[in-house]
């Protein structure tokens, strides 16, 4: 798959395109149904795919100060949408300039002139331009006049629940990381580099490693989960704590993952957590005894889970 930054990554004598538009955050069952049919309708007029998403989140932009808890980073959201079968990952820099161009010349700007769109899939809730002033209707009209295809796709939904990326927000906030995983496809993830924390996992039996996430990640509600350690190439069993560590007083947020039969110095390295499910909220122990054996347990029922 090739990755551009801009429309000043569009090679020279680029020809036609099927592209389809939007943040793509999470890369849920709903963005996986529209990124399908975008491919299909590639592969049927023997076409590249081209997805198009914004750097930083247009919300922050817009709105500044509102930035949206991610639930992928860029990089993350390129592995998944390879996976898919999308032949170009193009990151367009969300810039004041680009949030105030009309809709009309946003199609023509970027899928027109820059990417040769023969046909454009995009969501039916898909808003674009200045003050999101364009959707689907728009877009339909401006490709008759521009000469490209217009496919509006129905978002999936079950059980009267329509999966968005505010949904899925929704539930890592509650901790409710299985609807999440059900509305994503798998389970939500969050990378971070593995820092210096205060030990106590050590002193207490459990060393843990410290993950701290890039700003603005979507971090499940305080509690224990039973996690996947993404590292190396190795998913390991991890019993997860988010929180202050209130048995301590602790005021400061963290997550520490404890890896379960693993002797190794994370320090410094990039790892992933994917959560699976939360065994229980976050408790304030009387006594560190008390903890330990709570801790015992929730290895144990990790264990139990993911093996």
């Amino acid at each position: 798959m090739l990755r551009w930054r801009g429309l000043d990554g569009v090679p020279a004598g680029w020809g036609r395109s099927v592209v389809t538009v939007g943040v793509f955050d999470g890369v849920h069952r709903g963005h996986q149904q529209l990124i399908a049919r975008a491919v299909a309708a590639a592969r049927e007029r023997d076409l590249p795919s081209v997805l198009v998403t914004f750097d930083p989140h247009p919300a922050e932009v817009v709105r500044p100060g509102s930035h949206p808890a991610m639930l992928s980073s860029l990089s993350r959201r390129a592995e998944l949408v390879e996976e898919l079968g999308i032949d170009v990952f193009c990151v367009l820099p969300f810039t004041p300039e680009l949030s105030r161009t009309p809709a009309d010349e946003f199609a023509h700007e970027v899928l027109v002139d820059g990417l040769h769109a023969a046909e454009v899939v995009v969501g039916q809730n898909f808003r674009f331009g200045h003050r999101a002033k364009g959707d689907v209707a728009l877009l339909t009209e401006l490709g008759r006049r521009f000469g490209f295809a217009t496919q509006g796709v129905e978002v999936i939904s079950t059980d009267s629940i329509t999966f968005s990326s505010t949904y899925v927000r929704a539930c890592i906030d509650a901790g409710d990381v299985a609807a999440a995983a059900d509305a994503l496809g798998r389970p939500h993830r969050l990378e971070g580099v593995v820092v210096h924390g205060d030990q106590r996992g050590h002193d207490l039996g459990y060393p843990t490693a410290n993950v701290a996430p890039p700003p603005h990640s979507a971090v499940p509600a305080d509690g224990v989960y039973a996690c996947r350690f993404v590292h190396g190439g190795r998913a390991l069993p991890a019993a997860v704590s988010v929180g202050t560590n209130p048995t301590f007083s602790g005021r400061q947020r963290s997550v520490e993952a404890y890896v379960l039969d693993v002797d190794e110095d994370f320090y410094g390295h990039l790892v992933a957590l994917d959560f699976v499910l939360r065994l229980r909220g976050m408790e304030r122990f009387a006594e560190p005894a008390e903890l330990v054996a709570q801790i015992g347990r929730d290895v144990e029922r990790t264990r139990e889970l993911l093996g």
